[in-house]
């Protein structure tokens, strides 16, 4: 039980330091974290599993490492894998399926650019890519109220209880949420559940036709029904997590000089645990 606790530990720290866009090309650098984190997609645990998938989606936004990440052993089989497994959950074999498909047009990309330039920049309006795949969307939340780490990770917590919610990352300094849904969700299920938290009020934001912002506010009198998820078990309480004094550490932006050592602390706990 030790060793699961500590492998959740590893890759829910590697997941928030991935989310920092300024770790990213560390992390898939290091000799040590990239090739964990591919084990880890074959972890018994589900939870594992998940979380690693979304430090991998993390990493996989980052143009610059995704030919390394592409070509990493093991990586391709083993998205395969979570997408075949018949034990996966819905939203984890989706996940996997997106995050295979950005890797495997890695290299492709530039001959594609000039040729769909207009709707490139459609595109690039989504944080995360894949935005027309059919069977999911993305929805762009403002957040009033998310104003550090505690309300992120209360925000984390509302969102992965709603069955449907595939990822999602936070750009902090703009108090937004970008999260990726099945199609078949309704964007007020994800404002429902964070206007729970009674801390923190959701509002979407959508794309105008001349290319501007607006914010739309969920209806005050419609609360949508939210369909927990269950096949993901729980993260673990901050008062139950080993890892509650890091997570502070390493879930703000500009990271990189608190989550440089700690790089190296999973990194040697991956290779006591893989390479032996």
């Amino acid at each position: 039980m030790s060793a699961e606790l500590d492998a959740l530990t590893v890759v829910n720290q590697l997941r928030d330091l991935a989310a920092d866009p300024l770790n990213r090309r560390a992390i898939v650098e290091d000799q040590g974290c990239l090739p964990g984190l591919i084990l880890f997609l074959d972890h018994p645990n589900p939870q594992v599993v998940y979380s690693a998938l979304l430090a991998v989606r993390y990493l996989a936004e980052c143009r610059a490492n995704r030919e390394k990440m592409k070509d990493e052993l093991g990586m391709m089989l083993s998205l395969q894998n979570v997408m075949q497994k018949s034990t996966s959950p819905g939203e984890t074999k989706l996940l996997a399926s997106e995050i295979y498909e950005i890797l495997q047009s890695a290299g492709k990309e530039e001959a594609a650019q000039a040729e769909a330039a207009a709707a490139s920049c459609r595109r690039k309006a989504h944080f995360f890519l894949g935005s027309n795949n059919k069977r999911a969307k993305t929805v762009v939340l403002h957040i009033d109220g998310l104003d550090d780490s505690t309300r992120r990770s209360l925000c984390e917590e509302a969102l992965l209880k709603i069955r449907g919610v595939i990822s999602f990352t936070f750009q902090m300094a703009v108090k937004r949420c970008v999260v990726r849904i099945r199609s078949d969700l309704k964007a007020e299920a994800l404002g429902t559940a964070i206007n729970s938290t009674k801390v923190m009020k959701a509002q979407q934001v959508v794309k105008t036709e001349n290319g501007g912002e607006l914010i739309v506010p969920f209806q005050e009198d419609s609360a949508e029904l939210v369909e927990e998820n269950t096949d993901i078990p729980d993260y673990l309480p901050e008062e139950e997590s080993p890892s509650q004094e890091q997570d502070k550490a390493v879930t703000r932006v500009g990271s990189i000089a608190d989550g440089a050592g700690w790089l190296s602390t999973a990194a040697n706990f991956l290779t006591r645990s893989f390479y032996w």
